[in-house]
């Protein structure tokens, strides 16, 4: 039996990312080094592509030309962060301003092209963005850095800046297939960020892959440290804390299996009380959030945003404090737990369920703790949040069904570029993702 295509759905269907715009950024790069990459073309190809791509999955605030620039790298960033020369709406409808300088977290990054600012929620708490996952359209890519992820995702830019609060860079780029670290907490780089939980809130970055990320670590000083080739044995640390889904189990042992078989240790760990206070993170930030926000009485909010705002007003002060008298301890005891057990990162799932479909969204951003399982819904991402860690999610498969597998690794403080070493060796179970 032989089937057509109709005309219509030739049309609606997307051409193929251009293949200057989707060529190993290491190969692009190496390339430019020697004078044989076509920087001109790829800055057409990728600025008509880029308009393209928007219309369909709908990442982009502000998209501008690709300007000339030293290095063949589009940087797009999250529309939180103040970028010179582009309006900052902080995700809300009737709100910009103009920043006559860039963001802290931008210092750097001159060599490559800032090319758009990317979609948000609503003030970082809102739900909904709007977007459409390139690789998994069915799949919510959920998360207030949700642009960022997406816009890599689609190939409108190579590099998505970010910030983290509870997983708001980890939750997005595990549902887009893609590597997405939160570095670790450093107050200096939120200067020029709308920041939602200023003890929590860290900048963060997306990839395609983790050796893209490597990449432009070391090339545009993205963090301290430098990759290493991956010749380094690791000591990774399992967690045994928590009971996730049965197929989140199952991606969390084959990932270590993985890594076992490139030569690296593991051993089974547990967080103790680092692990129950992970649930004190969401109260501190939806306090903080409240005590942040509630001064925005001039602009036209969605009901549900003034919703998650409000939310924060029934955590008591006296308990934000408490939570924040303990995050000094709670990061020392992070750091007990690394030596301890000798351990050079800790792996466990991103989320402890599958990530969800398309479908009725939910209405509140904060779990609450008068919900029966309460302690399952505030998941793993928290645990670095409270502690200031590093921790990036990695793409480790995809369920026969089309549900994205990823997991996290988390580590001491400074310990990014270790990070970054250890999601080069879980590359081979990326699945093979492309825009549709």
């Amino acid at each position: 039996m032989t089937t057509t295509t109709s005309p219509a759905a030739e049309a609606d269907a997307p051409r193929p990312v251009p293949p200057l715009v989707t060529e190993p950024l290491r190969e692009r790069l190496r390339r430019a080094d020697a004078g044989d990459f076509p920087a001109a073309a790829w800055r057409d190809e990728l600025t008509g592509w880029s308009r393209e791509a928007d219309a369909r999955y709908r990442a982009c605030v502000y998209l501008r030309p690709v300007p000339e620039s030293p290095l063949p790298i589009a940087v797009g960033v999250k529309d939180t962060f103040d970028v010179a020369g582009m309006p900052t709406t902080w995700g809300m409808r009737r709100y910009r301003h103009h920043p006559r300088t860039s963001a802290a977290a931008l210092d750097g990054l001159a060599a490559a092209a800032v090319t758009a600012k990317l979609v948000t929620t609503e003030i970082n708490i809102g739900i909904g963005s709007g977007c459409v996952n390139p690789y998994l359209p069915d799949i919510d890519p959920t998360g207030s850095s949700t642009g960022p992820a997406v816009a890599v995702a689609a190939g409108i830019c190579d590099l998505g800046l970010g910030s983290d609060v509870i997983g708001s860079i980890r939750a997005p780029a595990g549902r887009c297939g893609l590597v997405g670290l939160r570095t670790t907490h450093d107050p200096a780089r939120l200067v020029g960020l709308l920041p939602l939980a200023p003890t929590m809130d860290t900048v963060g970055w997306i990839t395609r892959t983790a050796d893209d990320l490597a990449v432009l670590w070391n090339r545009l000083g993205l963090g301290p440290g430098v990759v290493g080739d991956g010749r380094t044995r690791r000591r990774i640390g399992i967690v045994a804390d928590g009971q996730p889904a049965p197929a989140v189990a199952a991606s969390v042992a084959h990932t270590a299996g993985v890594l076992r078989e490139a030569g690296h240790e593991t051993v089974a760990v547990d967080l103790g009380d680092l692990w129950r206070w992970r649930g004190a993170a969401w109260e501190l930030c939806a306090r903080s959030a409240h005590d942040l926000l509630r001064e925005i009485t001039g602009e036209v909010l969605d009901p549900l945003t003034l919703n998650s705002i409000e939310f924060g007003a029934g955590v008591a002060r006296e308990r934000a404090d408490e939570v924040l008298a303990a995050q000094p301890r709670l990061r020392a005891l992070a750091a007990d737990l690394f030596a301890a057990a000798g351990v050079d990162a800790w792996l466990m799932p991103l989320d402890a369920d599958l990530p969800r479909r398309r479908g009725k969204p939910p209405t509140q951003v904060f779990p609450s703790p008068d919900l029966p399982d309460f302690d399952h819904e505030i998941g793993y991402n928290p645990v670095a949040s409270i502690a200031g860690l590093p921790a990036m999610a990695c793409p480790v498969g995809i369920t026969d069904d089309g549900i994205p597998l990823s997991v996290q690794l988390v580590g001491p403080r400074n310990s990014d570029a270790v990070l970054i070493e250890l999601g080069r060796e879980l590359a081979p179970l990326r699945p093979a993702y492309h825009p549709r």
